[in-house]
């Protein structure tokens, strides 16, 4: 019997620490966080949210508000909702992949970064793939989030060129991978409608999530979730090309970014920063042992409702809090036009409402 359990004790360890994995970890060094204090001090202005139905969908992980006043859901279904000033929600699309970021285009159509498709847009009467690749060849594996310029043009995160949404079962594992792996494989695509042109602005960005286009479209705001971040790509004039750090060392994730109607910009934290990830940035070799963990033990997003508002300066000005979590990893949040914020999450079976902010 003690030399079954020590056989069974050299093949654990030996399976900790050679199994072949799918990741090839980068060492870095995550910037501090100081946690929730200063401008991130805790409160409960999230508190007391209306929750509303999905038609038994979930996962509504961005919405915006149509031309129509009516505010449209993308779904983990694949699925877009479309819930009207009433009230009322009905489906408006189906056959979707992933759908995550969603915007209304000056056409007054949905664009849509859907993880397993790319770039959709979405009518009443269709829905098109209108891209899949990059001028370059480079196919969008995991198309995230999306603005528009004022010239027309849409910005585009793919979250990660190595590990595609679809190929990993889904967007969780997908996210993982890249964040573990963190060899900053996430990129901001410029499509131009007009002529078909798709071209890779921006690469070398781990996990490239949330973006949202300045006011008069000079520079976008991007998330990069790997390290915490939010950053500023300046896409005219003299600095084009150039990149700001705006906020750095986050307490949590950050996910979407939108542009705030009254001002500024809404972004969220979608979980707490892990203590065990920030520790094993620096050691590679730790990061695969992790991997080899079943999945039930590895490290996993802490939930936290966090929603902050930003000035054009990229200055914290206000934040929303839910320390409890009453509404789960929160991904984004949307001004309606009667003020409230409607708040999206990456796994609820409901849209929340906060009626007052």
């Amino acid at each position: 019997m003690k030399k079954l359990i020590g056989a069974m004790l050299l093949a654990a360890i030996g399976y900790l620490l050679f199994w072949p994995v799918s990741i090839d970890p980068l060492a870095w060094t995550p910037d501090p966080s100081e946690g929730y204090t200063g401008p991130y001090a805790p409160n409960t202005r999230l508190a007391g949210l209306e929750q509303y139905d999905l038609l038994g969908r979930h996962g509504p992980e961005d919405a915006a508000v149509g031309l129509d006043g009516a505010l449209y859901i993308s779904t983990a279904d694949g699925d877009i909702l479309r819930r009207d000033t009433d009230g009322d929600t009905t489906v408006f699309a189906t056959g979707l992949g992933r759908p995550l970021g969603i915007e209304v285009g000056p056409d007054g159509a949905l664009w849509v970064a859907d993880a397993f498709e790319g770039l959709v847009r979405v009518t009443a009467d269709s829905t098109e793939r209108v891209l899949a690749q990059t001028d370059d060849g480079v196919p969008i594996k995991y198309a995230n989030n999306l603005d528009f310029a004022p010239d027309g043009a849409i910005w585009l995160s793919d979250a990660s060129t190595k590990f595609g949404a679809q190929e990993r079962d889904g967007t969780l594992e997908a996210s993982y991978l890249e964040i573990l792996e963190h060899r900053q494989t996430g990129r901001i695509i410029r499509f131009d409608p007009a002529t078909g042109s798709a071209e890779t602005m921006l690469s070398g960005i781990s996990f490239a999530n949330g973006v949202a286009m300045g006011p008069r479209g000079e520079w976008l705001l991007y998330a990069e979730t790997g390290e915490n971040a939010v950053r500023k790509l300046w896409i005219s004039g003299p600095r084009a090309g150039e990149v700001d750090d705006i906020l750095l060392g986050l307490p949590g994730f950050p996910d979407n970014i939108k542009r705030d109607p009254t001002g500024g910009f809404l972004l969220s934290l979608v979980s707490k920063r892990v203590p065990a990830a920030d520790f094993a940035a620096e050691y590679p070799f730790l990061r695969k042992v992790l991997q080899r963990l079943p999945a039930a033990w590895r490290p996993k997003a802490v939930s936290y409702g966090f929603i902050l508002h930003l000035d054009e300066e990229g200055t914290v000005t206000q934040t929303w809090q839910d320390p409890d979590a009453s509404y789960p990893l929160i991904s984004g949040a949307v001004r309606g036009p009667d003020g409230s914020l409607w708040l999206t999450s990456i796994s609820a079976n409901t849209i929340a409402r906060l009626l007052n902010p």
